[in-house]
This record gives structure tokens, sequence and C-alpha cells, in this order.
């Protein structure tokens, strides 16, 4: 005769067993999706040189970080679209259409000709790819979330959840994986060509994950509210028309979602572009670098999902957005100091200043390519920008040139720019190169190099600050999922946590970078750009411990 206490113990294990099949399935076909999705992010700048060449240097990368940027923008919609469908239809079925959706743009990217070939349309159809790929993405998470948490037992929705959250950084590792694959065996030929192997990859993998997701079953919560009459007819209506459920959303997105947002890009995303572009270090190391943090951090999704289960989620994501603005300052001054110590040595001792008058330095955007910034300002940080010299400002007599000083006192060297506005485009174009030499040589007179000298990178030292900076991803990532789908109602859970989740991390996350690029860009201060992560995450931080309650104790209504 079995005994309770036997059948219990069955039960269980039945229960762990189709449930991990559950988590493997849902976490595998989400991470192939955000493989698709990050290609994009780790190729920017070979993308804008392929498809906006149109323009100059600075404007193709500002471009190119806001056709990333654009995918971001449309996840809410893509949220409201397929969070509809999920909560009238099931979460199966709306999330494997997402899949198709995402696998097919992507690839389709792989196959675009470059602006070289088509001109305007090259861009045009790209971000258009992009936009399909935020609304995909738009309703991929919020289905694997909900479809996994429907299926977790009270009191692990945290650590199934957890898997989830892994998803997103095990796309982007296996995203620079594939691509520091193809630059090992392709060589120069990558920036040619060869980077379009990574997106015509995605065609398998939409293969694979598309069979994995066809062998799952609905959620046992959807399948009992559609048998007892209480599925929602109106989701969007009930979840954002009535203020008892908005205020929540509301709540969500400014106190939890918009923190761990800019806590996770700027923690994986922007750290890469600051090494890369801030840095100058070799992109190929810079992928390395990230990669290695992203696989000592990874396991920390799942330490601080278990953890949420027993102490609560609210506590640990509130720490996370605290301490990251708290040390993001000291953290990527640090990166400067080890990754590329020679720029650090050369600010501290040579500091470079712009001195230019009221009025002489304009915006440096062209959105069409025809402006030219020809005023002595101009002239000046366009090339100190393009070099990645930090810089101050300090205001000049109205009508003087625009001087780059290096250093200070007795030994500062000033370099004067030029007024442009009256010279022909051949004129201009050499005078810019001869101010361009004559610039370079008084920097590496002062000490400032060229390039990150890879033999000089503290690899272990910029390895651990980045794999710090990815657990507070952690922190704040691996506890929100369980977090959001115990703060709504089965009925409309699928509408209701989609849209804070992408609002959060469509838009104050994914205009990260492209935002903190534009405020270096202004101010000539690469630190500047942490102000808007900081900003965000203090506000999150303060929204949500006094406003949001804790759900770790709640069953799922």
């Amino acid at each position: 005769m079995v005994t309770t206490a036997e059948a219990v113990v069955t039960r269980d294990r039945a229960f762990d067993k189709s449930h991990r099949r559950v988590i493997f399935a849902s976490s595998l076909g989400t991470v192939f999706e955000w493989y698709d999705f990050y290609l994009y992010g780790s190729l920017s700048v070979i993308i804008s040189r392929q498809f906006f060449s149109g323009v100059n240097e600075t404007t193709a990368f500002i471009f190119a970080l806001l056709a990333f940027a654009a995918g971001f923008f449309v996840r809410p919609f893509g949220a409201l679209f397929f969070g509809r469908l999920g909560d009238l239809i099931g979460r199966k079925y709306t999330f494997l259409v997402t899949i198709v959706i995402m696998g097919l743009s992507t690839a389709l990217v792989g196959m675009l000709p470059s602006y070289a070939t088509i001109g305007v349309a090259a861009p045009v159809i790209l971000i258009a790819l992009r936009l399909l790929q935020g609304l995909a993405l738009g309703g991929e998470y919020g289905g694997a979330a909900t479809y996994v948490a429907e299926h977790a037992p009270d009191g692990k929705r945290g650590l199934y959840t957890s898997w989830i959250q892994t998803t997103a950084t095990l796309g982007l590792f296996l995203s620079l994986l594939v691509i520091l694959g193809c630059r090992l065996i392709l060589g120069e030929a990558f920036d040619e060509w060869g980077w379009r192997i990574p997106f015509l990859v995605s065609i398998v993998l939409l293969a694979i994950s598309v069979y994995i997701r066809l062998q799952l079953e609905e959620s046992p919560a959807f399948r009992e509210i559609k048998a007892e009459g209480k599925l929602s007819k109106a989701p969007l209506k009930e979840a954002f028309g009535q203020w008892s459920n908005l205020k929540i959303v509301l709540l969500a997105l400014f106190g939890a979602t918009a923190g761990q947002a800019v806590v996770w890009y700027g923690g994986q995303f922007y750290a890469l572009f600051f090494l890369e572009k801030m840095l100058q270090v070799d992109a190929r190391a810079a992928n390395l670098i990230i990669a290695a943090a992203l696989l000592i951090g990874t396991p920390f999704f799942v330490l601080f999902g278990a953890l949420s289960d027993r102490i609560g989620r609210k506590k640990i994501i509130m720490a996370g957005c605290v301490l990251a603005a708290l040390t993001y300052f000291p953290v990527f001054k640090g990166l400067t100091n080890y990754a590329n110590p020679a720029l650090a040595a050369a600010v501290e001792t040579a500091p470079v200043t712009v001195v230019a008058a009221p009025g002489d330095c304009s915006f440096q955007f062209d959105p069409i390519g025809k402006a030219k910034f020809t005023k002595s300002c101009d002239v000046a940080k366009g090339v100190l920008a393009r070099a990645g010299i930090p810089y101050a400002n300090e205001t000049a007599p109205a009508g003087s040139v625009a001087v780059v000083r290096i250093g200070n006192g007795d030994t500062a060297m000033e370099i004067p720019a030029f007024a442009g506005q009256m010279m022909t485009n051949e004129e201009f174009a050499a005078a810019t190169a001869a101010f361009r030499e004559r610039l370079r040589q008084a920097l590496t007179a002062a000490g400032y190099p060229e390039k990150a000298n890879m033999e000089q990178v503290n690899y272990p030292m910029v390895i651990l600050l980045c794999a710090y900076l990815v657990i507070l991803v952690t922190m704040v990532y691996g506890p929100i999922a369980a977090w959001l789908v115990e703060l709504f109602p089965t009925r409309i859970r699928y509408s209701s946590l989609s849209l804070p989740y992408h609002i959060g991390n469509g838009w104050f996350g994914g205009f990260l970078p492209v935002t903190s690029f534009a405020i270096v860009a202004a101010t000539g201060d690469i630190y500047s750009g942490l102000w808007y992560p900081i900003a965000v995450a203090l506000m999150s931080a303060v929204i949500g411990t006094l406003f949001l309650q804790e759900t770790h104790k709640r069953p799922l209504a």
C-alpha cells in the first residue's frame, strides 16, 4: 500500500520533471530570441559603417545606436498587441508567433544590401526590420515569464522564473561567442562581409526554437480559467482602463522595471560601448572581457531568484539599484585605469580643454548628413570626439578662434583650430587634416594614446569590474519576473506585466546607450553619461521602496 508521504514524493518528482522540461523549453527558445536581438547591439560599430556610410562618422555611430534603440521603442506596442493575444487565446501560441517574426527579421538583416549598394533604402529597411524585432520581443518576455510562473509551485516562483532571466544574458553571451568565432576565422573579411554570418545563423536557431515550443502545452492556470469561463473579454481595457490595476502597472514601471532596465543595460551594453568606443580597447578583446564577465555573473541570476523566494523580491531589487547608483562612477573610472592606463594617466597629468567663444559650438548631430560643422569650436570638438579624447569646456571672448589646450600652467600646449565657414570643401578638408595632425602630435607628446595598448590592459581587474556590474544586473533582474507575475491576476497577467516591463526595458533601458553617448559628446566628459542610469535607478529605489508591495508569499490570483 502506498503511504501519503510516498504519494507526495512521487507527485513532486513528476512535477519537478515536467516543470524542468517547461523551464528548459521556454528558456532555450528565449535564449535564441535574445541572441537575435543582441546581434545588432554587438555589431553596431560595423553596422554604422555598412548602413549609415552617407553621413560623418560621429553621426553614423549615433544613428546606429538610434536604430538599435528603435527596436526598443516599439517593444511596448508589441507588449500590448501580443499581451492581449496571450490573455485571449493562450500563452503557448502567442510566444510561438513572436519567435518566428524575430528569427525571420534577423535573418533578413544578414541578407540586406549595404548603403553603398542601394543607398538610403538600406537604412530604411534596416530600421523596419529592427521595428519588427522589437514588436516580437515585446510579446516574447511576458509570454515566457507568465508561462513558467504559472507552472511553478508556491515558494519556488523566484527560482523557476530566474532561469528565464538568464536567457537575456545567455543570448548576449551566445551572440558574442558567434561573433568572436567568425572574427577569428575570417579576420579582416569579417568587417567586409563576414558580419552577416551571425545573422544568418538565426535561421538554424529559429528552426530549433519552433520545434521545441511546439512540444509545450498550455499553462495550467490559463487552462483553468478558460475551462471556468473566466477569460477576460477585453484584457487591455481591464488591465489599463481600471485604476486599481493601472496604478500597479505605473508603480511597477517607475518603482521596479525602469531602475532594473538601466542597471541591466548599463552593466552589460554600456560597459561594452564604454570599453570599445570611449577607451579605444580592441573590439575583439572588449567582447572577450564582457563574455568572461557574463560567464562569471550568470549563475547569480538563479541565486538571487531563489533567495527572493526566501527573503522577498523587493529587498534584492532595491538593493541592486542603490548599489549601482553608488558605485557606477568608481567602477567605470576603474575600467579606464585598468583598460587604458595611458589614457587615465594623460587625463590626470595633461587634461584637455576646449576654449571657445559662446555660440561657436554646435550640437554635432546631423540627421541627414548634409550639415557642415565648420566653426572653429565644432572643428576642435569633432576631431577630439572622433579620437576618443575627453575634454573640458572653457569660455573664451566673443569672436575668438577656438583653442585646444593640453595640460595646465606654463607647460600647457595650445593648438588653435580654424574658422572654416568661408572655405571651399577642398580647403576645409585639407585644413582639418592639418589640424588633426598637429593635435595628434601634441596629444602624443602629452602621453595620450591613439588606441589602448593591449599589452598594458590589466585583464583580471577589468574582468572583475565587469563581473561586478553583471552581478548588479542579476540582483535587479533575477527576481523581477516573479515579482511582476505576482502583482497581477491570471486573467490579465500577460498584458499587465508586459507593458511596464517593456516600457522600462524598451525605453528607459533601450535608450541608455544613445542617451549616455549624446551626453558624453555634448560635455566631453566620458563619465557624464552615467548620470542617466544613476538618476533612473535612484528614482526606482525610492518609488519601489515606498509604494510597491512585497509578493513572495502571495499565491497567484
